[in-house]
Parts: structure tokens; C-alpha cells; sequence
């Protein structure tokens, strides 16, 4: 049933996205759909998180705090007249240990102005964060550990 379901949006999506709702497109875009799902059905495996809406807003809450914190800290860093900035990339080690909690931090950390995530190694224990500003690396690692993945792993874990 679940296919079905994803399959019909596929279809809306397809109609919306060429800008046609005719019977045959329609026919067209679920058939797409279907073919795309059958492709890719041994990787979709079901995700079983636990839902937590109250976490989940709250990790939301810090990244639009940590947004506007950090864009208003690069534009003054932009504007002054001497930057006086050392970037650099740190090592951060991971205590997220699911892909989607590692994937999550680092897209957080890289939509943050100022910072970038670079690469996880093999292992999955250690993220490499580009920073505007690196002159302290241990104070960065601690903001992204009380604040990022402290909540990811608070709204995530199982």
C-alpha cells in the first residue's frame, strides 16, 4: 500500500512538474513512478524512528537560532575593515551513529553561514568541518556538540 501511495504522489508531481494533468501523461508519469520504485526497491528499507515532535521543533528552534546567530557574525565579520579570520578545517568526532543522524549534522552544520561540512571518514567517527573562522576549533567542537548533535540525538535516537 505504501508504494501505491508514494507512487500516486510520483503521478501529481509528474503532472505538476510538466504541467499537464492529461489522462496520458498522468499514465505516463505513474508508470514512471512504478518503474523508479521497482528499481530501487531493495533499498528502501522501512525507518523506524520514533516520532517526537516536541524534539523534533526544538532541533528546528536551534537551527534557525544558530541561522541567524551565525549569517549576523559573517556579515559583520564582511563588513569590518580588517578580518583578522583564520579558516580553517577541524576534525569533529561523531557520536552519531546512523547514517541519517550523520547526514543530518552535517547538512545542519554546512546550511549554517560560516561553516562547512568537508567530509566523513570511512569509519564514520570523525567529521571534517571547514571553518570561516578556526582560530578556537575546540570551542566550534563543543557548540556542535551541546547544540546539534546533542538535539539530533535527542530527536532521533532509537
Amino acid at each position: 500500500m505504501k508504494f501505491l501511495q508514494i507512487n500516486l504522489l510520483f503521478t501529481v508531481l509528474w503532472g505538476a512538474i510538466s504541467a499537464s494533468f492529461t489522462p496520458a501523461n498522468l499514465m505516463l508519469g505513474f508508470a514512471v513512478g512504478a518503474l523508479s520504485l521497482w528499481l530501487i526497491r531493495r533499498e528502501l528499507q522501512p525507518v523506524t524512528y520514533p516520532l517526537r515532535p516536541l524534539r523534533l521543533a526544538l532541533l528546528a528552534a536551534l537551527f534557525f537560532k544558530e541561522l541567524a546567530v551565525s549569517a549576523v557574525k559573517v556579515a559583520i565579520l564582511v563588513l569590518r575593515s580588517r578580518m583578522g579570520l583564520k579558516p580553517g578545517i577541524f576534525a569533529y568526532p561523531l557520536t552519531a551513529k546512523s547514517d541519517f543522524e550523520i547526514t543530518l549534522l552535517a547538512n545542519l552544520i554546512t546550511l549554517t553561514p560560516g561553516t562547512l561540512s568537508v567530509d566523513v571518514s570511512e569509519d564514520r567517527k570523525i567529521l571534517y568541518v571547514h571553518a570561516l573562522d578556526c582560530a578556537d576549533p575546540g570551542a566550534l567542537r563543543q557548540d556542535i556538540a551541546r547544540g546539534f548533535e546533542r538535539r539530533i540525538r535527542e530527536a532521533f535516537e532509537r
